[in-house]
């Protein structure tokens, strides 16, 4: 009878032992928050939402004038030599420019923290590549994200990420088409 009652003590003391060690290793994340992003490693979606516009407009004007003008009257031996010269130059120049580029990028993308700096910062790195109709566009982001920024749902808008840098390339028929022929650009060297 004493074993039976050493044994199922053995097994009361093991499984409390069991729980509170399980109870211990989850006690980073509450049972009444929101799984966020917290530690090197974890995912976090950002959610790109960056509009730019930005209008330029130059008008130059210019223009010179210049005028010379000079008479000579000279005699030898009652012979008189005469002759008037002027020149007169003038050179204009007008130019204008105008830039207006306007941009709107709309998308989601995961990123993994990669780095937490001193005050709890999370550095976040995030690559996404998709390739459609043979275009293929990559999408790069990086920046540093406040833990106070990451919404219920694990997810930053892309204007809350400090030092951002987002790199979004394309490659494929259309990417080529937009760019300029090799004459056109030997031509905007020379011109």
């Amino acid at each position: 009878m004493k074993k039976i009652a050493i044994f199922i003590l053995s097994i009361f003391t093991v499984t409390i032992v069991s729980t509170k060690a399980q109870f211990i290793q989850n006690t980073s994340r509450s049972l009444f928050s929101d799984v966020k992003a917290f530690k090197v490693g974890d995912a976090v979606t950002i959610l790109i939402m960056e509009e730019t516009q930005a209008d330029n407009t130059a008008i130059t004007k210019d223009s010179r004038s210049t005028s010379i003008g000079g008479e000579i009257d000279a005699g030898v031996n009652n012979s008189k030599l005469r002759g008037n010269a002027d020149l007169s130059t003038s050179n204009s120049f007008s130019g204008s420019g105008q830039t207006t580029r306007k941009e709107n990028i709309r998308s989601r993308i995961s990123a993994r923290v990669t780095k937490i700096d001193e005050v709890g910062n999370l550095y976040i790195e995030g690559k996404r590549t998709t390739k459609i109709n043979g275009e293929q566009q990559t999408i790069i982001i990086s920046g540093t994200v406040r833990p106070v920024d990451i919404l219920p749902n694990n997810s930053v808008y892309s204007y809350n990420i400090l030092d951002l840098t987002l790199f979004i390339e394309g490659d494929g028929s259309v990417s080529k088409i937009q760019e300029p022929g090799l004459i056109t650009k030997f031509l905007r060297i020379l011109f």
